[in-house]
């Protein structure tokens, strides 16, 4: 099989190794005002190409017109004027519905028949990665409304981008290990309702695939 029909196969393996190559990525390329941009850019691109090849439908359409292309140009903008203010509000308003639809497409896309297939599974880890993102905009747009709401080790003042992916992720699975950290009260019922998202994903998501499986279900295919 070509590598091309390899990934028209298994669309949502390429989404979960990018979104995890990006945050190996991220560290080389944050310091330069380009290598921000050009991650930003093709982090929304890859994340809706690969969403269209799961679940193909005419809202995904406008959900691309009206947020996800805005979400590009300010993924670029935002690398060139990552402390202006309205700028990341912005950025965040657009980038936080797009990933929420996207996670939500690929959720439905597992959820749509009693078959577990290879790619399913990936899309099981790829769903996961989107909710993180859509949550570090979150909290990046938070921090704008209410300067001072996360604080780290090193101090506090205004995180990164990549330290609120960072808390994100820390969030979703439970780890919480506390060196980035929700400080004041809205940035709290944030995080708590990122909690509630990552135990409903265990719980809902991945006890399905449990469950398939234990009742006797066909095996994973490819198909």
């Amino acid at each position: 099989m070509s590598s091309v029909g390899t990934v028209r196969r298994h669309p949502s393996a390429l989404l979960l190794a990018l979104q995890l190559l990006a945050v190996l990525a991220y560290p080389f390329l944050d310091a330069t005002t380009t290598g921000r941009a050009v991650l930003g850019a093709v982090q929304i691109a890859v994340v809706l190409t690969a969403t269209w090849a799961v679940r193909r439908t005419p809202t995904l359409s406008w959900v691309a017109v009206i947020f996800g292309v805005p979400a590009a140009v300010f993924s670029v903008l935002e690398a060139f004027s990552d402390t202006t203010g309205w700028v990341v509000l912005v950025s965040a308003i657009l980038h936080v519905p797009f990933y929420l639809f996207v996670s939500y497409a690929l959720i439905r896309y597992l959820f749509h028949d009693d078959k577990v297939t290879r790619d399913e599974l990936f899309a099981t880890g790829a769903a996961f990665t989107v909710v993180a993102w859509a949550f570090a905009y979150v909290y990046a747009g938070a921090q704008v409304i209410w300067p001072g709401s996360f604080v780290a080790y090193n101090g506090e003042g205004e995180r990164e981008w990549f330290e609120l992916l960072y808390l994100s992720f820390t969030t979703l699975t439970s780890v919480g290990l506390s060196d980035v950290a929700p400080v004041m009260d809205h940035a709290r019922s944030l995080v708590m309702l990122e909690q509630v998202a990552g135990v409903f994903y265990v719980a809902l998501v991945v006890a399905r695939l449990v469950g398939l499986t234990a009742r006797g279900r066909p095996p994973i295919s490819d198909d």
